[in-house]
């Protein structure tokens, strides 16, 4: 590993195996999962989180570790993840602390055995159920909680354990008046019942066991990243020429406007950061649904038909319904 790593151009750093990349959980880093511990103490919760650095967010099945991204480690890292996958899961604080308490709930989970619970399992459905490859949220249920984006309580009945868990434990949540008259607060209710019965318990079960630690991982960054690309990329071509002639035309009379590319092109970072802000999807994941509107444009030699700031608020729109019909087709990819 060349001791100046961190000052590596992409393309070389990208070249790197994650096992050799020198990394600890530290400075910001360590601060974080001592805030996530304290909350614990401050709820009566005596868990015995192990946390270590791997390529993703998880919590290993029956353990009481955490899995924590390698970017998080480092800022150079978190630099690439963004301009790999256009932003970094986990980056901002609130969001960090938001994975983190979800990741909490799987660990509590586990530690306390609360799966072979009966009332856990009547509340929550049966974590036997097989995880699927992806899901298709209802985003008006008040059955789930709000926590983690894309409706992720909906994705399994673990995953809804876990984001009642980091709504609970969250300081200063209000939980109680947030949800009432939500079949949610029922979830919550119980969760709450859950932890009283556990609070200041020892736990049944301290398992810091590593599943695919950092350290182990031989791939290079490049290798994770085509992969991780590929995950939450389209599976299958999109053509949306009845939208797209919403806004633009290949008719003489706009012959001297700047085509839809263009259009698209100029706007395609803020669109993305709005549309993701709204509907929860990863970016990269929408940024493949405007590539494949950029691509379609050019084929059809669409010019800009409509006023640009029309087009600006009637585009935020179009592609918002075609990111939505994405997520209701079942597309929608786990990613915890």
């Amino acid at each position: 590993m060349p001791a100046d790593w961190a000052s590596l151009p992409d393309d070389e750093l990208l070249n790197l195996r994650m096992c050799d990349l020198p990394l600890q959980i530290e400075h910001t880093l360590a601060e974080r999962t001592t805030q996530l511990r304290r909350e614990l103490a401050e709820a009566g919760l005596r868990a015995p989180l192990h946390f270590y650095l791997s390529d993703e967010w998880f919590t290993p099945d029956g353990a009481t570790a955490i899995a924590i991204p390698f970017y998080m480690a480092h800022p150079r890292l978190a630099r690439l993840e963004e301009a790999q996958m256009l932003e970094v899961e986990g980056g901002e604080i609130e969001w960090c602390m938001r994975i983190l308490r979800h990741e909490a709930g799987h660990a509590i989970d586990n530690a306390f055995k609360l799966r072979l619970r009966r009332q856990r399992r009547a509340i929550f459905g049966l974590p036997s159920k097989p995880y699927p490859e992806s899901y298709t949220p209802r985003p008006y249920s008040k059955s789930f909680v709000l926590h983690l984006d894309s409706w992720y309580a909906q994705s399994h009945p673990d995953e809804d354990f876990a984001e009642t868990f980091a709504v609970w434990l969250t300081p200063n949540s209000e939980w109680r008046p947030r949800y009432s008259g939500w079949p949610a607060a029922k979830k919550l209710e119980c969760m709450d019942a859950l932890m009283r019965s556990v609070r200041n318990r020892a736990p049944r079960l301290s398992n810091p066991g590593e599943i695919d630690p950092l350290r182990r991982l031989r791939k290079t960054l490049r290798q994770h990243y085509r992969t991780k690309r590929r995950h939450y990329g389209l599976e299958y071509p999109n053509f949306y020429d009845r939208d797209l002639r919403r806004l633009f035309s290949d008719a003489p009379e706009f012959a001297g406007n700047i085509t839809a590319a263009q259009f698209i092109g100029r706007y395609r970072r803020p669109v993305r950061r709005i549309v993701a802000s709204w509907t929860g999807i990863y970016q990269y994941t929408i940024d493949q649904v405007l590539e494949d509107m950029i691509s379609r444009s050019r084929e059809l030699k669409l010019r800009l038909a409509v006023s640009e700031d029309q087009a600006r608020q009637e585009f935020t729109v179009l592609l918002t319904v075609q990111t939505m019909n994405h997520l209701q087709s079942g597309g929608h990819r786990l990613f915890l």
